[in-house]
């Protein structure tokens, strides 16, 4: 569903329906709109910041409590901008605290409307903060992952470390608090998020490889890569990191070795059908 002009393509997550249907048989319609309009402006933080870093945006996802910017930026913008576009969207309830407190000041609005408002604003700002992928501690979290990892590991350790984190809070949920339907729905979702994401694993590293060989990857820096003559493409592939270049030093049993750029294991394996081969086999020495 998409809604005003001039902004980004704003869809609903079906999830999201169900709460509507729930709010409107419990009474709680005005809660949950309060709750949109808080992710909506959280989302727009998002978007506006990559915006002004034109980054390539298709649209934005609304779900409760939270929401996707759905982009076509996936691991080729520098760490750093990642950071700038992940913090965006909590800031908003920075602001949104401003504009409660300008409210409550000058007595613009009921204070029914502004506790709730507060209250919605502090539980969607610092959930958002969880290390729990998809949500933007979790993507902050994968960010300092790829900093120090592979792009591979760091993409397998985020989703392995947001599932256990998803099953704490929903054992804690469920022993120590009162049973609530809708924080079991969100931790759900979010679990099945991931399992998606674990899932798609092999196709999100694929192109992350393409990315990289069409060179629309930031480079920041060359750093080695040794590898034996056996070692399959992707046993070398599973040592590339973000921001980094790659000349593969490539060492034969009788210990001969040569360089090769990355940009030609990358073409031997996509563009010249030797994927079956090790590197010691497309690339061969030569005296």
């Amino acid at each position: 569903m998409t809604f005003v002009k001039g902004l980004p393509k704003i869809k609903i997550h079906p999830i999201l329906y169900l709460f509507i249907i729930i709010s409107l048989l419990t009474g709680t319609f005005t809660e949950l709109t309060i709750i949109l309009a808080l992710v909506l402006f959280h989302e727009l933080g998002h978007y506006a910041m990559a915006s002004s870093l034109n980054w390539r945006i298709r649209g934005i996802m609304l779900w409760v409590f939270g929401g996707v910017m759905d982009t076509d930026e996936h691991g080729t913008k520098p760490i750093k901008e990642e950071i700038l576009v992940t913090l965006a969207g909590p800031s908003q309830h920075i602001i949104v605290y401003l504009m409660l407190f300008l409210l409550s000041t000058f007595h613009l609005a009921p204070a029914s409307v502004l506790e709730i408002a507060f209250y919605y604003n502090s539980t969607i700002f610092l959930f958002n903060l969880l290390p729990i992928w998809p949500l933007d501690g979790g993507k902050l979290l994968f960010l300092v992952f790829s900093a120090r990892m592979p792009y591979k590991q760091a993409h397998q350790s985020i989703i392995l470390v947001s599932i256990g984190l998803t099953f704490a809070i929903i054992a804690v949920q469920l022993l120590f608090f009162p049973f609530t339907l809708s924080a079991l729905f969100i931790m759900v979702f979010i679990f099945l998020e991931n399992r998606t994401e674990w899932k798609q694993r092999y196709y999100i590293f694929i192109r992350f490889l393409l990315n990289r060989y069409e060179g629309i990857s930031s480079v920041q820096m060359i750093q080695p890569i040794k590898a034996s003559a056996n070692s399959t493409f992707m046993d070398v592939f599973s040592y590339f990191k973000r921001e980094k270049k790659h000349p593969i030093y490539i060492t034969y049993p009788d210990e001969r070795r040569i360089v090769i750029d990355e940009n030609d294991c990358l073409r031997s394996y996509f563009y010249d059908d030797q994927h079956n081969q090790t590197i010691g086999e497309a690339f061969r020495y030569h005296e």
